[in-house]
């Protein structure tokens, strides 16, 4: 059996809970690297819940029904890619059509939407009451590279796993050094006030990308149980090293809420503002 790192080893190990308590969720968003082998582990969960068969059992086994899944050739499995830069309404109201009409084979009905960023309004507000009023039998799982790119009337309504395995090389990012001080010690942001907005966090996106990778770093900090062979910026550990766990859990938390946000049309400068006034009750 392959060697599994930290991520794949958590997602697997819930996915098999899952499975043998029989708790499986309506809908999942799971956010993945672009690559094929990413894509084989959700398969895989596709697999176990078509089977009831453990993570190991399925990686064991040559049922035919897996090779067809595989291809996507099963007939109570839909793929839905994008249509050229975005999911278009009318491919959902096809899905949905087609699966208004009960399984053949008088099972589950699982569908996987690749991408699912690329859900503009329209074809989100076509899935919505899909994810809301799901019948018994059918499971969504919509796949991603970043939870946060996802519209958030979709997020909300999902279930989220990850296998994204994070790259923790910083070394010459003195910018994003700067930013996570002042968000670990928010009280300076107020003090530094003209500096952040004029030199480091001049627009929202901008803020967005150094505030969704420092969210990345925090996760991955705790995750790794402070190990000081996950970063090699040391300067950004040392940081971390000197903040309590229950503060970085409430960034974390105040981060989760606030970064999706910026999707809206939202006062930049006000958002910021309110943002570390924020973080600013948990110092």
């Amino acid at each position: 059996m392959e060697e599994l790192s930290l991520m794949k080893r958590k997602f697997v190990d819930y996915i098999d809970k899952v499975i043998k308590n029989n708790h499986i969720s309506h809908t999942y968003l799971i956010e993945i690297n672009n690559n094929d082998e990413d894509y084989s582990y959700v398969l895989s969960f596709v697999k176990m819940i078509f089977s009831n068969m453990s993570y190991d059992d399925v990686c064991k086994s040559n049922l035919p029904i897996f090779s067809q899944i595989d291809s996507h050739n099963y007939p109570d499995l839909q793929v839905i890619e994008p249509d050229g830069s975005m999911i278009k309404k009318s491919q959902l109201l096809e899905l949905q059509k087609d699966y208004n009409n009960k399984s053949l084979l008088g099972g589950k009905r699982i569908y996987i939407i690749k991408q699912a960023e690329k859900l503009n309004a329209s074809s989100a507000n076509t899935i919505l009451k899909f994810l809301e009023e799901p019948e018994d039998d059918i499971i969504a799982i919509l796949l991603t590279d970043n939870r946060y790119h996802v519209l958030d009337t979709i997020l909300s309504r999902c279930q989220v796993l990850t296998l994204r395995e994070d790259n923790l090389v910083f070394s010459d990012d003195q910018s994003l050094e700067e930013v996570l001080k002042y968000v670990l010690n928010p009280k300076e942001f107020f003090i530094q006030y003209k500096n952040i907005v004029e030199n480091l966090l001049v627009d929202k996106n901008i803020a967005k990308d150094k505030l969704l990778l420092i969210e990345r770093i925090l996760v991955c900090y705790m995750n790794f149980e402070y190990s000081n062979d996950s970063f090699d910026n040391k300067n950004i550990l040392s940081m971390l090293e000197q903040i309590e766990q229950g503060k970085i859990l409430f960034i974390l938390d105040v981060l989760e809420n606030e970064i999706p946000k910026l999707e809206f049309n939202v006062n930049y400068k006000m958002w910021l503002d309110s943002l570390f006034s924020k973080l600013v009750i948990g110092g």
